[in-house]
């Protein structure tokens, strides 16, 4: 009989040696982990680290769910009632619409369509890890390319990495985890370097800027979206994007066939037949960040930056940043912390509803009063 241990090391040995070394996106914690994690119930956890959406989904999207008789069958491997619904979301005609399994498959297809070992992609930091993760999969080399010291883009500087024989760009607008977005100047700038121009929109709900018009009139240009943040889908991972029509063409050839499965797609349809209702709470998360920016404004250690997303990024003064995370962890209140350039010194916060702004505040008052001379 061969040695077990042999074998597995033997394997190893066939691993692609880039991936054996491979920093892994760093992904959240569900609520009832940290919950265990820290001996409290689940409904004393403040969860606003990971730019969920604190009202769920929508009513009807329970209620179809509930109804829906056909879970033992494949799911509709071309989406086509998906598809259809989204195009008239978009105002696009449904050849330029791909779904996924979340939008992150999407970041893998189009790095598995475009990027070969050795292919560079430009990406601008710092920003959300999973552009360089699926790149750095496929053997792609990621040029980063800093954001200026407010967040925004360095233009000159993506377009000089971008015709240095790049062959995508990763935009995200708003940007995760900075907030902020691009102008259509800026975007304009980029496409006419000719590379492929990857716009992510998952927060653009919450923004009043979407570029998703230009896709059928622009031949290098993506843009992303997804139901994970404005319609509290997050659980069920239902992603979509604009695709010029021969790309995707090619996406949807080269995707797995059955990549949304069918509690998704009629998450999808139920949340798009629900529409004002989803918007009304969009409309209560953007007062609400609105009432966070206004309140934190007052807290000496904490600077923040302007956000049109469901969330705000504070840069930290007079704490560190992991200490802060450390000791709202401790009263039972999630926030983002990155060990990454750029944004060490920083926390992220989402917005929660009013009395998950009230229980921060609470905690930072605290906090705030140990640090007092």
């Amino acid at each position: 009989m061969p040695d077990p241990a042999r074998t597995r090391m033997d394997a190893l040995r066939l691993v692609r040696p880039e991936l054996l070394d491979l920093l892994g996106y760093e992904p959240i914690e569900p609520v009832d982990v940290l919950a265990e994690e820290l001996g409290l119930p689940a409904d004393q956890i403040v969860k606003l680290d990971g730019n969920e959406n604190p009202y769920g989904p929508s009513p009807r999207v329970k209620d179809a769910l509930a109804d829906f008789d056909l879970y033992h069958i494949y799911p509709d491997p071309e989406q086509r009632r998906v598809r259809q619904a989204l195009a008239g979301y978009l105002g696009l005609d449904s050849e330029h619409i791909v779904v996924g399994n979340g939008s992150d498959e999407l970041l893998e297809l189009i790095a598995c369509l475009f990027l070969s070992a050795g292919d560079v992609a430009v990406n601008c930091v710092p920003t959300f890890g999973m552009y360089a993760f699926v790149c750095e999969i496929r053997g792609a080399r990621v040029v980063e390319v800093p954001r200026r010291e407010d967040f925004s883009l360095d233009v000159a500087a993506v377009q000089e990495a971008a015709r240095g024989g790049a062959k995508v760009v990763f935009i995200a607008s708003p940007n995760n985890p900075s907030g902020n977005i691009i102008s259509a100047a800026e975007l304009e700038a980029l496409l006419s370097t000719g590379v492929l121009v990857v716009v992510d929109e998952a927060y653009v709900e919450f923004s009043d800027r979407s570029f998703v018009g230009l896709v059928p009139q622009q031949d290098n240009l993506i843009v992303l979206r997804t139901f994970s943040k404005w319609a509290g889908l997050a659980g069920l991972r239902a992603g979509y994007g604009a695709f010029p029509k021969g790309i995707a063409a090619l996406m949807r050839k080269v995707k797995m066939p059955y990549n949304m499965n069918v509690a998704a797609q009629v998450a999808i349809l139920a949340s798009l037949e629900d529409r004002e209702m989803l918007q009304q709470r969009v409309q209560a998360i953007v007062r609400e960040r609105e009432r966070l920016s206004e309140e934190l404004a007052a807290v000496p250690f904490l600077r923040g930056f302007p956000s049109e997303a469901n969330f705000i990024l504070y840069r930290s003064q007079g704490i560190d940043a992991s200490e802060l995370w450390r000791r709202l962890r401790q009263q039972g209140i999630f926030v983002r912390h990155f060990d990454t350039p750029g944004v060490r010194d920083c926390i992220r916060i989402t917005v929660g509803k009013p009395e998950h702004t009230d229980r921060l505040l609470a905690a930072l008052k605290e906090i705030g009063g140990s640090l007092a001379p």
